[in-house]
């Protein structure tokens, strides 16, 4: 189950990644350029976190309804999760078809970057609905066990936006323009991939008409569930804006565009890891749902070994050579160098983020939709974002400060996550032999 997961996850990435690998190698304009890409991830990502909150949230509830045998109720979850999904990305298109430039100039953009990044975003935002759609329904496809068959919908996606970048970049010379149209042609696909399969013969739960009206007692449980991981997306995007606004204060456009690259490489560390988790949350789910303790525990202590190993493998990586992952993006020497020097600092101890990713998503597999909330607020807003703006006060190099706050949120994050764990995943293992 993980495996495809995890591959999906990283596939996944690569539509953004590759997109900035492109853009960081467009002659002359390659830095600005990929500054202004930097200055839209807020928005992108806001748009993958409203994915998340139905397909991550009804996800997992469509997985414990089929441990309890109750087919139609698992349905029903997926009819009203598409509509959701439809109707936030009407919402969210119309909000970025008229504020895009004003929310891009909040978020970093400087007037030597903002003509690139409404490049983007003008072609990017009527894909909207197709990010939706293949991001949401496609946890519905892995709840069921159709793990290989989620792969694909983002092999399908990545492959071709890798095929079409370098051809509307370069060859048509669009720039920046192409690479959006790429990824927007790109999710097309991945979403028409979705709703053949959830329409098809071979799904398990059929996405009906029927039970496409939203119903209060069918939806909000999800959204409540789906809560903590819209939070973790969402809040990355107000992050990205609170380290961009400092960073653009205390090291200008350069600073910034390192951020793009630091955020590209702990996405890549995360979104696999979010797959591995995926791969164990409907296992996790089913058994919870069908009252199996030893099975959940058994499903818990392989996610969190494999986590562990996984982050510290990548630490290793990052840690021994910068440079090198920071040349995936860039070419120039100083813009290297200062990448490299500040990718050792903001990535210090992101090691521990197996621990809590484990811990986290298998409060949502268990659905303890409440302590995965306050874990996810817990170490974004009331952690990291107050640091960014605190810890420049007590250093000397401020831009190194900013960086730093990261290490300094991971660090008390993941103590308090294994703490609380500890607690509620035994007490909840209790109840579930009781019951």
């Amino acid at each position: 189950m993980a495996i495809p997961a995890i591959t999906a996850q990283i596939v996944n990435v690569l539509y953004n990644v590759v997109d900035r690998i492109y853009i960081g190698h467009i002659p002359k304009t390659g830095q600005l350029s990929l500054t202004g890409l930097g200055v839209c991830m807020p928005l992108i990502m806001l748009v993958s976190a409203f994915a998340a909150l139905a397909g991550m949230g009804g996800a997992p509830r469509a997985s414990i309804m089929l441990g309890r045998g109750d087919k139609d109720e698992a349905e029903k979850i997926l009819g009203n999760c598409a509509s959701l999904l439809f109707l936030v990305a009407v919402t969210l298109t119309l909000l970025m078809l008229f504020f895009a430039e004003p929310f891009l100039l909040t978020f970093g953009a400087s007037e030597n970057t903002i003509g690139y990044a409404m490049d983007y975003m003008q072609i990017y935002m009527f894909g909207t609905v197709f990010v939706q759609m293949s991001l949401g329904l496609n946890a519905f496809i892995t709840a069921q066990g159709f793990a290989k068959i989620s792969m694909k919908t983002t092999l399908i996606g990545a492959v071709t936006n890798i095929i079409l970048d370098p051809i509307f970049i370069f060859l048509l010379g669009m720039g920046v323009r192409g690479a959006a149209l790429a990824t927007v042609l790109s999710q097309l696909l991945s979403a028409a991939w979705v709703l053949r399969f959830l329409t098809g013969k071979q799904t398990i739960l059929k996405l009906q008409k029927k039970n496409l009206r939203l119903q209060a007692k069918t939806i909000l449980p999800c959204v409540l569930l789906g809560l903590s991981p819209f939070v973790m997306q969402s809040t990355e995007s107000i992050l990205n804006i609170c380290f961009n606004s400092s960073l653009l204060k205390y090291g200008g456009d350069t600073a910034v565009g390192a951020m793009t690259i630091l955020s590209s490489v702990m996405q890549f560390s995360i979104l696999p890891l979010s797959g591995l988790c995926q791969g164990a949350q409907p296992i996790t789910g089913y058994n919870f749902g069908a009252r199996k303790a030893d099975r959940v525990r058994e499903s818990f202590g392989i996610l969190l070994k494999s986590s562990v190993i996984y982050t510290t493998a990548l630490w290793l990586i990052v840690m021994l050579f910068p440079r090198q992952v920071a040349m995936l993006f860039a070419g120039d020497g100083a813009f290297l160098d200062y990448t490299a020097w500040a990718l050792r600092i903001y990535m210090a101890l992101s090691l521990l983020m197996g621990v809590q990713l484990a811990c986290q998503q298998t409060f949502i597999a268990i659905g303890n939709a409440k302590t995965s909330l306050f874990l996810a607020i817990y170490r974004k807003i009331i952690l990291l974002i107050p640091l960014i703006y605190i810890l420049p006060r007590f250093f000397e190099k401020k831009d190194m400060a900013v960086f730093l706050a990261e290490p300094v949120a991971d660090f008390v994050a993941v103590t308090t996550t294994a703490i609380l764990f500890a607690w509620q995943f035994k007490k909840a293992m209790k109840q579930l032999e009781n019951e």
